[in-house]
């Protein structure tokens, strides 16, 4: 299972490879690594989340249905069980890949979510009504041999139903088109930034019930810039997991993708096992 996911998943992810070439984190401040919506958006959470406006693939005929079936025993009610989940999937350094290692801090605080303010700017803000938990957990690759650190955070959200989870979804995509240029942190901000979503079945994603990539270009007062900035997330039940990857010197857009694919399919695949129904 966990190789298949993977084959499948590399198709998704380079869609937002590819969309972050044509348009061209760390800590506990506001820094993008968590994207809910604060706001339910205009359009339907459908509508936005499978991007029905954008030229997607037919579903393939080999996949017909998500191999997935949530137990409602197993899904989380009150914040502790969220936050017992969420740090269950969240990814650790070593699902990134080989060398990579705990930032300082290494988890922010669970009863904080990132919020895209009017400005274009990350702000933390209290847990609404509809989330239960969040977690953010920052890994990175250490400078070496030339090349600068290779930065990736781990989001997990866990909603109090799948209808919450679902507007985040939607609501991140439309957070690139209402603020294509935005500030993560002080000395920190991506600019260009596009997003695509699709549902089961579309443009590669046979893995998760909902995902949707981001694609930008990543500047940073200590590391420089332009460099490559990725973000992917799926949905699984009322749980949404999200990867982000920002690149700095030497660092190939290859080696983010690498990087976001392994984590994300660690942490799809523990939602998974936590959710599921038993076989």
């Amino acid at each position: 299972m966990y190789r298949r996911r993977v084959r499948l998943c590399v198709g998704v992810l380079a869609t937002g490879l590819l969309l972050a070439g044509c348009s061209g984190d760390e800590g506990d401040g506001g820094d993008g690594t968590a994207k809910p919506a604060e706001s339910k958006p205009t359009s339907s959470p459908q509508a936005a989340a499978s991007g029905d406006t954008r030229s997607s693939p037919t579903p393939s005929p080999s996949a017909t249905s998500l191999d997935f079936t949530p137990d409602p025993d197993r899904a989380p009610k009150t914040r502790a069980e969220a936050l017992r989940l969420a740090r269950a999937a969240a990814a650790a350094p070593a699902n990134w890949g080989p060398g990579y290692v705990r930032r300082t801090p290494y988890e922010s605080d669970p009863g904080l979510r990132p919020v895209l303010d009017a400005n274009c700017v990350w702000q933390r803000e209290p847990l609404p009504a509809t989330v239960l938990a969040t977690l953010t957990r920052y890994s990175e690759l250490p400078a070496e041999d030339g090349k600068g650190p290779l930065r990736v955070a781990a989001v997990v959200t866990v909603h109090r139903t799948v209808k919450d989870a679902d507007w985040e979804m939607a609501g991140t995509l439309e957070e690139a088109l209402r603020c294509p240029d935005q500030q993560l942190r002080q000395g920190e901000r991506i600019t260009e930034l596009g997003s695509l979503g699709a549902g089961f079945g579309l443009m590669g994603n046979f893995t998760a019930e909902d995902m949707l990539t981001e694609g930008g270009k990543y500047y940073s007062d200590e590391l420089g810039g332009p460099y490559h900035y990725y973000w992917s997330q799926s949905r699984m039940g009322q749980v949404t997991v999200a990867a982000v990857g920002k690149g700095s010197k030497g660092r190939s857009a290859d080696e983010v993708n690498t990087a976001l694919l392994q984590a994300k399919v660690a942490m799809v695949s523990r939602v998974e096992s936590e959710l599921g129904a038993s076989r």
